[in-house]
């Protein structure tokens, strides 16, 4: 019978409170294959999911390589953890490649022949059915495994899946994901999605400044993420008075500086509204003007009782457009629609502001009315995996 062996990593690391984070990973598992058909087992470090649909196998793959959590996984055969029954099986493996090596694992230990030994008599078998290849012992093309786990079963298989690896999804809390229409925003939330952090996300709009398709690029890369984490619950408020009044009343080569610390501001009332214990950002040290040290202190001066986490901090611009090419936002996040950050942008932008001269700048607006009016425009779009 065809089975999928899957394998977790981190967690082997845990303690006492192990179970927990196993306990949310199969949850994520099972409503990462909801709407399928499939038997799913727990086996002592190791999950199997067999009995499903064969047509639907590559779907199934697809989305376990998804879940955050996992490790890797393989497609095996199933069988009855008895040494005649794996023989045969064995006996009937086509080798494609010149050279191979056989590998056995033995979870169970009361399987009563070694794995070394056993896996000398499979090889054995295999070079019988297979005269024309050799054994490769230190650098084979072909692995065959023979996996004996204490759920009385084996599992043959000759190939490893790498999936996404880290921790559960929900396993570190949730947070809130700053997104803009870039490349950087939404690999900053893949990237704390994958250390556990389940995300909602805040994205700032200037209609009449920014054009309708920037909004709709904004949600397509909200959905693209929900392919790694299910659901994401977008925020989408209008900045369009904030940055007016700005430009009015503030020197202009503060303006980007004092627009981020308003956005973190609101970012920090709809966490504490919501039950959000962290603010997310792209921030890329040095990238660009408001990314400096002395720009991300002051910009963070505002939140004083969340973690602001950037997981791009040290990346540099290829390594962060290489991520997002692999997660699938990179060719949206590069479509040519401005966002608010484009807008009303000086010339010269401050790159080392200090926390004085920015409050005095910010002396010059109604912060708090600022900030309530913009939270008066939120608009809430929940998007879901398809």
């Amino acid at each position: 019978m065809k089975a999928i062996l899957l394998r977790f990593g981190e967690l082997y690391l845990k303690g006492d409170n192990r179970y927990i984070f196993e306990s949310m990973l199969i949850s994520n598992i099972k409503a990462k294959l909801a709407g399928l058909v499939y038997k799913f087992e727990k086996t002592f470090g190791r999950y199997v999911v067999s009995e499903y649909d064969i047509q639907k196998e590559d779907e199934i793959v697809d989305r376990l390589k998804k879940v955050f959590g996992l490790y890797s996984i393989s497609l095996a055969q199933q069988v009855d953890a008895d040494a005649e029954t794996i023989k045969n099986l064995v006996s009937t493996i086509k080798i494609k490649t010149s050279n191979f090596k056989v590998v056995v694992k033995r979870a169970d230990k009361t399987f009563p022949i070694s794995s070394m030994d056993f896996a000398k008599e499979l090889g054995g078998i295999i070079l019988s059915k297979n005269p024309d290849v050799s054994v490769e012992l230190y650098n084979p093309q072909t692995t065959i495994n023979i996996d004996i786990r204490l759920n009385k079963k084996a599992y043959i298989f000759d190939d490893i899946i790498k999936c996404q690896g880290g921790l559960p999804l929900g396993s570190a809390g949730k947070g809130l994901l700053l997104l803009s229409g870039g490349i950087d925003s939404p690999v900053a939330g893949y990237m704390v999605a994958k250390r556990g952090l389940k995300i909602e996300a805040l994205h700032f709009h200037s209609y009449p400044y920014t054009s309708e398709e920037a909004k709709d690029k904004v949600l397509a890369l909200a959905k693209q993420l929900c392919e790694y984490v299910d659901e994401i619950k977008l925020h989408v408020i209008s900045f369009t008075k904030v940055q007016e009044a700005i430009h009015v009343h503030c020197r202009n080569e503060f303006m980007i500086t004092i627009m981020r610390r308003i956005m973190m501001r609101i970012a920090q009332k709809i966490c504490l509204r919501d039950g959000l214990g962290a603010i997310v950002t792209g921030e890329s040290l040095g990238q660009v003007a408001s990314q400096t040290m002395q720009s991300m202190t002051v910009t963070g001066a505002v939140v004083d009782t969340l973690p602001i986490f950037r997981p791009c901090l040290a990346l540099d611009k290829e390594e962060i457009m290489e991520i997002a090419k692999s997660i699938g936002t990179y060719q949206t996040s590069i479509l040519p629609y401005e966002d608010c950050c484009t807008v009303f942008l000086p010339k010269n932008p401050v790159i080392k502001p200090t926390l004085e001269k920015c409050e005095k700048e910010e002396g010059f607006l109604n912060i708090e009315q600022l900030v309530d009016e913009a939270l008066q425009t939120e608009e809430i779009v929940t998007l879901k995996r398809d």
